[in-house]
């Protein structure tokens, strides 16, 4: 005769065994899951037929393809540019003209000014702005047509317009204050302005030191400038690392200061899931894990490690891939497999550039699916178990 344990446990655990035998030969599918194993998400990379993302396995020579990618470049943008020309002078500035005759008695004689040793006189004439028809009012000159020329220029005018009514009239024309050779900073700025473009050139740096340097730390913080109906984005630490992107500004530029805080993803079996800030310019892949908590050991699968991205299309072909071209602005995704059970990879993750909204996910182990399992199958029968041996222990 079956005993009372066996009468009691084997109807309510057959039953049980079944279900999660059946779950096994599933291969767990209906387990909850952080997200695909390795073979999984090998597997999705195809459908129907059609590629859905590209894989591309890290090895030394993508290393080398991502890292000899053109970045975006000021000096590149705008290389037909170099050190502006002379300040000419524009509607709306202060200009300045003094005049010197060489001998007492001339048409300045009553004005107040200064008289040399040899009785030369001279006369300054006040600062006066350039009106909208672009000229300035001298004495016994008339209108002065100014706009657009160098102050030497204006001095040549003065002095012909002057020449048969003045005693050998020699004229000094200065550029009190400008308008339009100004540059406009703003943005994340101290202290947002338009700044005067000084005669031996500014560069960008020059011009944000000069409105007090950037509110966020320099690895946030990007410099956008606009001249000529072209606008460049570039982050301040290239500026600063390479003086060749420190190019000269030039009038009418608009230099934009903007904070980006650049961050990636971690998700899977990874110490933390979370979104996290770039800690410096540039991050690796084995940083960007270190700062995530590294992988967790009784979890993840070290052969499973994947970088999302979207990728433009000159990138997808220096890697020989396909060009799905399916991603916002015809890019494509693409998946970047590291294998971390080979310790050169660990190599390989250490020059991995990370990029903004990266995604990095760490593959759950197949071993960590047997293991809930396992657990499945402890929780299924536990509280069985548990009542056979109470009843069997009863008086």
């Amino acid at each position: 005769m079956p005993s009372a344990g066996r009468t009691l446990g084997q109807p309510p655990l057959r039953p049980a065994l079944a279900a999660a035998l059946a779950c096994l030969l599933a291969d767990c599918s209906t387990l909850p899951t952080a997200g695909p194993t390795v073979r999984e998400l090998l597997g999705q990379a195809v459908e129907n037929n059609r590629a859905r993302f590209d894989i591309v396995d890290v090895d030394s020579n993508v290393i080398a393809t991502l890292l000899a990618q053109p970045s975006e470049s000021l000096a590149a943008r705008f290389k037909k540019y170099g050190r502006p020309p002379n300040p000419k002078i524009g509607i709306g500035d202060a200009v300045s003209v003094t005049i010197w005759e060489a001998a007492a008695g001339g048409l300045f004689a009553g004005a107040r000014g200064g008289e040399a040793a040899t009785g030369a006189t001279s006369v300054t004439i006040p600062a006066q702005l350039v009106g909208q028809d672009g000229a300035i009012s001298v004495p016994y000159g008339g209108r002065i047509p100014v706009a657009g020329r160098t102050p030497p220029e204006v001095q040549e005018i003065v002095e012909q317009r002057l020449a048969d009514k003045a005693i050998e009239p020699q004229a000094i024309v200065t550029l009190v204050d400008s308008v339009t050779n100004t540059v406009t900073v703003s943005g994340e700025v101290i202290s947002g302005a338009r700044l005067q473009l000084s005669l031996k050139g500014d560069r960008l740096l020059d011009l944000i030191a000069e409105a007090g340097g950037a509110k966020a730390p320099v690895y946030q913080t990007f410099v956008r400038l606009s001249r000529g109906g072209v606008t460049a984005t570039v982050p301040m630490a290239t500026l600063v690392s390479n003086p060749a992107e420190n190019i000269y500004a030039w009038p009418d530029d608009i230099l934009t200061l903007i904070q980006v805080p650049q961050s990636y993803s971690v998700l899977g079996a990874a110490g933390t899931n979370a979104q996290l800030n770039f800690s410096a310019e540039k991050m690796t892949l084995v940083e960007a894990l270190a700062k995530a908590g590294g992988l967790i050991d009784q979890r993840s699968d070290p052969a499973g490690i994947f970088l999302f991205r979207y990728e433009p299309a000159a990138v997808v072909d220096a890697l020989k891939a396909p060009n799905l071209a399916t991603g916002p602005g015809g890019t494509s995704p693409v998946v970047y497999r590291l294998d971390l059970s080979d310790a050169h990879a660990y190599f390989l993750a250490q020059r991995f550039p990370v990029e903004d909204k990266d995604i990095i996910y760490v593959a759950n182990a197949q071993l960590n699916e047997l293991r809930k399992f396992f657990e499945l199958i402890s929780t299924l029968t536990g509280p069985v178990l548990t009542g056979i041996v109470i009843k069997n222990q009863a008086p």
